[in-house]
């Protein structure tokens, strides 16, 4: 059950990655005993018949594709290319192209939803990119635009973007949930 449980840790960390220590931490386990998960976990990626490995960048554990499958995902990249971007993909693009450089989190806290898959396919499909690290805490990686989303999208500039017009009711809600409606008793 633990190795599932790594697996899933490693994967819902995506490109962040876990510490050991962040490992130990939430497996509540010792030092050897992460340490042997770590390995038969890397042990049992290095089977042949598995799609990931096991790395180790920047102090931290990550799953990473093999090299010798590189064809096959280029192949899915020049796939998914082509095929038209979908609502959310969407939805991403104008968040970041409107706020960059943005983390993965503050685009989920507009979106409302989970935006971690999204910004990876789309860094995939090369329309954005890392573009440094915010003074957030933990240091989130930041994203922006592409010469390629420009392209996409047949603009020059990002001065080119539309204007965005947010509904005058939009605007008043908002300002609605800074003012207080109750009173103090008297």
């Amino acid at each position: 059950m633990e190795l599932g449980v790594l697996e899933g840790l490693l994967f819902v960390a995506g490109e962040d990655g876990l510490s050991a220590d962040e490992i130990k931490e939430i497996l509540n386990l010792d030092d050897e005993k992460v340490e042997t998960l770590l390995d038969e976990y890397k042990r049992e990626l290095d089977n042949k018949n598995r799609g990931l490995k096991l790395v180790y960048l920047g102090n931290k554990y990550k799953l990473s594709t093999k090299e010798e499958h590189k064809k096959y995902y280029e192949l899915l990249a020049n796939q998914t290319f082509s095929s038209a971007l979908t609502q959310a993909a969407l939805e991403v693009l104008v968040i970041i192209a409107y706020n960059q450089p943005i983390s993965v989190g503050m685009i989920d806290e507009i979106r409302g939803v989970s935006s971690r898959d999204m910004v990876r396919k789309l860094v995939f499909r090369g329309l954005i990119e890392v573009a440094g690290r915010s003074d957030l805490p933990g240091k989130p990686m930041v994203y922006k635009t592409t010469n390629k989303f420009l392209d996409y999208f047949n603009l020059s500039t990002l001065d080119e973007l539309p204007e965005l017009k947010i509904p005058e009711e939009k605007v008043e809600e908002e300002k609605e949930l800074f003012i207080s409606r109750y009173k103090e008793n008297e």
